[in-house]
């Protein structure tokens, strides 16, 4: 956007106080003012923006963008600056729209995925079916931007600057669709508002990010924010009937007048599972649409994947494709990286698996659609990342423990808390559920694995859970290279003494 000035009133701005601002660039880093950037001053976690303010005043920024905190915070710097304060009750819904506004530019056609579990499969999924049918399609979030075009994203769903960013760059580069993550985080703050979307799905809700949300309530009303506020009246809204929480979800689309396709088992679902049939490298599965029965052979891993697959022709018949056309293209769809992802096999015919699960609910969940995949034993490693809500730990234990015939112990991203801190709680969760013989502890990840992978025989199976595509550990402030696909593939060839 080298060379754009936009005024304040382009961007949907209005200044209480100041000069009028030809603006130049939008930045939520101080330390990026300068003549002509608007800086947002943002209420955060720890610490208010509004602390950065007379910073990014003395670095030249023109305009300011905070909250009525954030301008008392800084008051005397703004009395004493021309710059132009725009004063907004939700500054991060404002700077999202803003954001919009100055990068003008994106996709024509959008779809947004939220859930606890599934949401990089569903976007991935969507951009293959999309590719399949000759579109120019991109996903975005935690794997980053794929597709026809592909960029690094720091987080699942990045702040508004770097999302709408991204969303002018894939559009520039002839991107036609695209499919994004919409985190729980990213809703909360109002990252995607602003973004237009055709559709937006929904796959499930459980336990995850209580230490930010603090109750479930509050979790689901951060993900129902996507129909409720960010998909349009005219917008379709793709939702599992089966999860607990679908039925809730339905209601919030409804109330805002949107149309809602269900996919799921349960009677009634436009999209409806009628029979899957697993084996050791995929699964068939039958299922009808409105009426209509079809069949297609999938070869992927895991019968929450063909729901996953389900959920993404769903969101691309709602954004405007042929259904018909879209069936044809699911026995082409492949798994997504760390997600149930075959990562090596022994001499012996035994399996290893890598999944991102890591959440009680994702641990089940992996475990319970691999075992009929499986002839022998099932082998699970598990552990918890530091930092984050405690309760789920002892919780990811039992999931191991009820799940799998044998589990593994092991630290995953402990941070700045003690690692054996963390395994003892996940440890208490598999003596609760009464798997207390069938667990061992093993603090080192790659020793872990190792040994997981040692214990397998023929028919048997280990599933690596928690860091998936992950391609390094948190250890304190440190981050080490450690990729779980990576080890595993090790471990197999120093055992049987050739490569996975």
């Amino acid at each position: 956007m080298v060379g754009q000035s936009k005024s304040l009133a382009d961007l949907g701005l209005t200044a209480q106080q100041g000069r009028r601002a030809e603006v130049t660039g939008l930045t939520v880093d101080s330390r990026e003012a300068k003549e002509g950037v608007l800086f947002a001053a943002l209420p955060g976690s720890r610490v208010h923006g509004g602390e950065f303010i007379t910073y990014a005043l003395r670095m030249g920024a023109s305009a300011i963008l905070t909250d009525p905190e954030g301008a008392r915070i800084a008051e005397t710097a703004l009395s004493e600056s021309d710059a132009a304060l725009v004063i907004a009750e939700d500054p991060r819904q404002t700077l999202a729209f803003a954001a919009a506004l100055w990068f003008e530019e994106q996709p024509e056609t959008m779809v947004a995925v939220t859930g606890t579990n599934g949401k990089t499969s569903v976007s991935s999924f969507t951009r293959q079916i999309w590719t399949t049918l000759g579109l120019d399609a991109v996903n975005l979030g935690t794997t980053g931007v794929e597709g026809s075009w592909e960029a690094p994203l720091a987080h699942t769903t990045p702040e508004p600057i770097t999302l709408h960013r991204a969303l002018a760059g894939a559009a520039r580069h002839g991107v036609t669709h695209a499919a994004m993550e919409a985190s729980s985080h990213g809703l909360e703050q109002r990252r995607l508002d602003g973004v237009r979307l055709a559709a937006a799905g929904f796959t499930n809700l459980s336990q995850d990010h209580l230490d930010y949300h603090e109750t479930f309530e509050a979790y689901f009303e951060a993900k129902a924010g996507l129909f409720s506020r960010v998909l349009p009246e005219d917008g379709t809204a793709v939702i599992n009937s089966d999860d607990a929480y679908g039925a809730k979800m339905i209601e919030v689309a409804k109330r805002r007048g949107q149309d809602v396709l269900r996919v799921g088992r349960t009677e009634g679902a436009d999209l409806r599972i009628l029979n899957r049939v697993f084996s050791p490298t995929g699964q068939t599965l039958r299922f009808e649409w409105r009426g209509q029965v079809h069949q297609v052979e999938l070869s992927l891993i895991g019968g929450f994947q063909s729901d996953n697959v389900l959920m993404a022709a769903g969101l691309t018949i709602a954004a405007g494709a042929d259904p018909d056309r879209v069936f044809a293209t699911l026995p082409t769809m492949k798994t997504v990286r760390g997600r149930m992802q075959l990562a090596a096999t022994r001499a012996n015919g035994a399996a290893v698996f890598v999944d991102y699960a890591h959440t009680p609910d994702a641990v089940a969940t992996a475990l319970y659609a691999l075992r009929p995949h499986v002839l022998g034993r099932l082998v699970a490693i598990v552990g918890a990342g530091g930092d984050r809500d405690q309760g789920k730990r002892p919780l990811m234990g039992r999931a191991a423990g009820e799940n799998a015939d044998q589990v593994i112990i092991t630290d995953d991203n402990p941070r700045s808390e003690d690692p054996a801190v963390i395994r003892a709680a996940v440890l208490d969760g598999v003596t609760e559920a009464g798997a207390s013989d069938s667990v061992i502890e093993v603090g080192d990840r790659a020793e872990a694995i190792l040994r997981g992978v040692d214990a397998l025989g023929p028919g048997d199976a280990l599933l690596i859970c928690g860091k998936g595509h992950e391609t390094g550990q948190i250890v304190g402030d440190n981050v080490y290279p450690f990729d779980d696909s990576e080890q595993a593939s090790v471990a197999v060839a120093a055992l049987d003494g050739e490569g996975a």
